[in-house]
């Protein structure tokens, strides 16, 4: 194609049509901040990308035509099938992976250019190194975290020194990659080992984490992804991942804080100390009993409420029952009864998952409120229905100071008049901590599968 195309005008084609994607990506992104018009930033984002791939067809001297199709195509029909088949409780993962592929491609640029050698700017082969480390990392990660999330690793993996043990293999990575740097003719072998140091770093440093941590690992390796796109832009001269990577790059690091601040961690303690070690920690003995209830008395309590406040948690990803949810909600609006839905924004597996499950069951935007617009209204609560939620709504984060999640900022349910706790039995849930949530005077413990259970509840409130 681009040998129709004069390299002047090639090249004035190119850049203007970066220009135009690079527009659309950042138009997107801004679209997406909200969940009114993230379906629409979505679209905006993909035209984008399809500007900026086509137009790469155009570049001088590009050649192999076939092998650009065959990838787009193998890569476009994959990610049809699985996107059309993949369930939303199992979207974390997907995200993961995906993102885990952006990374590797990243530092598979890295690699190809770091091969080849030759004299070029040092300035290059610090972007290529620095681009190929953070990519690999990346890519490595977020594999492991997919296959924690996908529940092919059980469980986290700790062992003695593993601190040092990382540091020592970081210390390695960067002195091979420094000995690139400096000696453009280092050979396959160095560009080899500093490629399986980096992997093998992202590796070890993701499995001591635990689940309940996922959300700040995804949005982490977003940013990690995202600013190696844009390193090996400068490598290439190319716009478009340069502008896209530090989008995506920018965008993550923002939502890494915000997750951090989320859970009352710095990002310093984020990325260097104990990572995940609160989803194997205890907080103190907590004292007292659950207190069943059955179906017919919660809905009795629901239907002659003023004010009902839903909390949802990957509980009711796990069990699917947003539709259910949200049908309790409109018979409970039809008595008169004020619902809003609470969400905490490390709820769930990824960085807002419980608004893609409220989305999709059709729940109004504006019934969805952050912890900061709803903790308030906690207080004038007649009843607050948690379902699959636990840490977020854990008071101990308020007064134990033994407890892993001590000063996290939580959901205030325990301020409700009420408090009705959807939950499959008397386990402590997939952090490991015990709720003090549960044990209060207020509290009621409703017994099942989340969506046989709200089930139960819609029926029970239509006969009220």
């Amino acid at each position: 194609m681009s040998d129709l195309i004069s390299p002047s005008a090639a090249s004035v084609l190119i850049q203007a049509s970066y220009f135009v994607a690079a527009f659309l990506f950042i138009i997107g992104l801004k679209r997406m901040s909200s969940p009114r018009t993230a379906r629409g930033g979505i679209l905006w984002a993909g035209a984008g990308m399809l500007v900026a791939t086509v137009v790469t067809f155009a570049w001088p001297g590009m050649q192999n035509y076939v092998l650009m199709l065959a990838g787009i195509g193998v890569g476009g029909v994959l990610a049809w099938i699985t996107g059309k088949r993949v369930a939303m409780t199992d979207m974390p993962q997907m995200i993961a992976l995906y993102n885990g592929m952006g990374g590797g491609a990243a530092a598979a640029i890295a690699a190809v250019e770091l091969y080849k050698g030759g004299e070029h700017p040092l300035a290059l082969y610090v972007l290529a190194v620095l681009g190929g480390l953070i990519g690999a990392v990346s890519f490595s990660g977020s594999l492991i975290a997919f296959a924690k999330l996908q529940g092919l690793i059980k469980r986290s993996i700790r062992y003695g020194g593993q601190q040092v043990v990382n540091l020592v293999i970081l210390v390695g990575t960067l002195a091979v990659g420094a000995l690139i740097i400096f000696n453009h003719d280092a050979g396959a072998t160095a560009v080899t080992l500093f490629f399986l140091l980096a992997l093998a770093l992202g590796l070890l440093m993701t499995l001591p984490i635990g689940g309940a941590d996922m959300p700040v690992v995804i949005s982490l390796y977003n940013a990690l992804t995202g600013l190696a796109v844009a390193f090996e832009g400068f490598v290439l001269n190319n716009a478009a991942m340069i502008i896209a990577g530090t989008v995506v790059g920018a965008a993550g690091t923002l939502l890494t804080q915000l997750m951090a601040r989320a859970m009352n961690r710095s990002l310093g303690n984020v990325l260097f100390s104990g990572f995940g070690e609160t989803a194997a920690a205890g907080g103190g003995e907590v004292q007292g009993s659950m207190k069943p209830i059955e179906a017919s008395d919660a809905a009795v309590m629901m239907a002659f409420a003023q004010k009902a406040i839903v909390v949802p948690g990957y509980g009711m990803a796990v069990a699917q029952a947003q539709h259910k949810i949200w049908e309790l909600a409109q018979q409970l609006q039809s008595r008169g009864v004020k619902v809003k839905f609470a969400i905490h924004p490390v709820a769930g597996r990824m960085p807002g998952h419980m608004n893609v499950l409220l989305a999709e069951a059709g729940v109004p935007y504006d019934l969805i409120h952050d912890l900061e617009e709803i903790n308030a209204e906690f207080d004038t609560a007649d009843v607050a229905l948690i379902i699959g939620a636990n840490d977020v709504v854990n008071p101990a984060a308020r007064s134990d100071r033994s407890s892993p999640i001590f000063g996290m900022p939580i959901l205030n349910a325990d301020k409700a008049k009420n408090v009705i706790v959807i939950k499959r039995g008397q386990g402590t849930g997939f952090s490991g901590i015990e709720n003090a949530l549960f044990y209060l005077d207020q509290t009621r413990m409703l017994y099942g599968d989340g969506q046989a259970v709200a089930g139960q509840l819609v029926h029970a409130v239509k006969s009220v």
